[in-house]
């Protein structure tokens, strides 16, 4: 006797298309990214959703380095600094945990949450070492997907990236995590400076990662080109114009002189792009670097 079958009727037929490809496990990522899509043409579901399917399957195909806030550009706190610089320094930056170390940023000794600041002020201490929480480091070629579920098992929000040596290569938070499949998640503290827009990826000579919301005229200034584009006025706007639609995180656009590698997007805008200018004919002259000098 044939059992019944477990699909509801009445559905459409990209929605039955698409049940096919995930009752069949497909191993077939791109063909089941294709699937969503059409049924998102279809209004079987909505743009949202398949940005964050999107983001889950993108998830599993990047590594924290992908996603860290590189050493350099990390807000420590110097566990030897006084209290009142450290409690400005707090304020100022606006973080709810900070990295703590002791002479330098390979030497992480705890985590500092803003608010345990709080105990410290409340009592008239002046030592905060009793309130720093353990520190925890993963390798920085660990999968997000794989890191996520530390992340909620072990009930913590910031992980120290550390390199193949054991230096420390960057931070990361679960919030960045989360961001990659939902897009970006943004508090009143969020602030977009225009001096952050731009920024040398570490290890990759050549690469930079740039924010969407970067205006044409700063990316000129940067890069020293002259890309122009009268409907837009942000590089994130340009590359979308360019293609016709909003691009796909994970998805290489090359527009001459360069290629846009999506890192964040959701269904209705890019946030972040890796730029590398792509190479030219033989010539003796090298192609410009963006001058990143305040």
């Amino acid at each position: 006797m044939n059992e019944p079958d477990p699909r509801p009727s009445g559905l459409s037929h990209s929605f039955k298309r698409l049940l096919d490809r995930l009752l069949g496990r497909t191993d077939d990522k791109e063909e089941l990214l294709e699937q969503l899509r059409e049924a998102q043409e279809n209004a079987v579901i909505d743009a949202d959703a398949v940005s964050m399917m999107e983001g889950v399957l993108q998830v599993a195909d990047l590594a924290v380095r992908d996603l860290m806030v590189p050493r350099a550009q990390m807000d420590v706190v110097d566990i030897n600094d006084p209290l009142d610089e450290i409690v400005s320094f707090v304020t100022k930056t606006a973080h709810s945990r900070f990295p703590v170390v002791d002479g330098g940023r390979d030497n992480v000794i705890g985590v500092l949450l803003a608010k345990d600041l709080l105990k410290v002020l409340a009592e008239d201490e002046r030592d905060i070492r009793g309130l720093l929480r353990p520190a925890v480091f993963v390798p920085e070629s660990k999968r997000l997907n794989v890191l996520l579920r530390d992340f909620r098992l072990n009930r913590n929000h910031i992980a120290m990236a550390v390199d193949e040596y054991g230096g420390v290569a960057g931070l990361i938070t679960i919030e960045d995590v989360l961001e990659q499949i939902v897009g970006d998640i943004e508090d009143e503290h969020d602030i977009d400076e225009d001096e952050d827009n731009i920024v040398a990826s570490p290890g990759e000579r050549g690469v930079f990662r740039v924010k969407a919301i970067t205006t044409l005229e700063q990316f000129n200034e940067a890069f020293e080109v002259a890309l122009s584009d009268h409907q837009v006025d942000t590089i994130g706007g340009y590359v979308t114009d360019h293609l016709g639609r909003v691009p796909h995180r994970g998805e290489v656009i090359d527009i001459a002189p360069f290629r846009f590698e999506i890192q964040r997007a959701d269904a209705r805008t890019v946030q972040l792009m890796l730029v590398q200018r792509l190479a030219e004919p033989s010539t003796d002259a090298k192609p410009s670097e963006p001058s990143l000098a305040a």
